[in-house]
């Protein structure tokens, strides 16, 4: 009997839209320093990616914008401007909600903080619904690093073709498919339905 694939979301822009600039207005009113809202986090992006990759602590994260941009607010007033910048993809959750329905196993595959998921842990719950979650600042790797694949396959089980693997990054999407996984690039809720369907899979 063939086995039943497993399903990978990415979580932000498939199942959470976010804005960074709504962060990045807050945190520049703040501070004594900052650049323009859009350039605020394109200039701290190897900083965010470092956190992101968890080889700094959110402390240390907090420390270096704060001297970078003078911030002059608390770690907690940084962390609620950085954190709530994400809104649900009400479609992409109800389409989650049918796989499990239907009894197929799902994971969530992130580039991703651990303010962040935080906040998305605490107003989102179905987030909580999922059989395991590959972040990558607790993996200590990033899509497209082969070593972030490795810990989805490690954690579910699976490898090859019996992965179906959603993202809306064409070099993340990319490395999947070097891997053998099935692959959806995200574009809409719609097409990302069609394609599963064209997968055989049944909702």
């Amino acid at each position: 009997m063939p086995t039943q694939p497993v399903i990978i979301f990415d979580l932000g822009k498939v199942l959470v839209d976010f804005d960074y600039s709504i962060a990045a207005g807050k945190i520049r009113a703040r501070s004594a320093s900052a650049p323009a809202d859009a350039d605020l986090f394109a200039g701290l992006a190897s900083l965010l990616a470092d956190y992101e990759t968890g080889l700094i602590t959110r402390g240390r994260f907090f420390a270096a914008v704060r001297d970078a941009v003078g911030f002059q607010g608390s770690p907690a007033e940084f962390g609620d401007y950085f954190a709530k910048i994400f809104a649900p993809i009400a479609p992409m959750i109800e389409l989650h909600a049918a796989l499990r329905q239907a009894g197929y196993r799902t994971y969530i595959f992130s580039n991703t903080n651990d303010l962040a998921i935080e906040h998305v842990r605490q107003d989102f719950p179905f987030f909580q619904n999922f059989d395991g979650h590959i972040l990558s600042y607790e993996v200590k790797a990033m899509k497209p690093q082969p070593a972030i694949y490795e810990a989805m396959e490690h954690m579910c089980g699976n490898k090859g073709d019996d992965l179906i693997y959603i993202d809306d990054r064409p070099e993340n999407i990319a490395a999947g498919a070097a891997r053998g996984w099935r692959t959806i690039l995200h574009e809409s809720p719609e097409k990302t339905r069609a394609a599963l369907l064209d997968y055989g899979i049944k909702l």
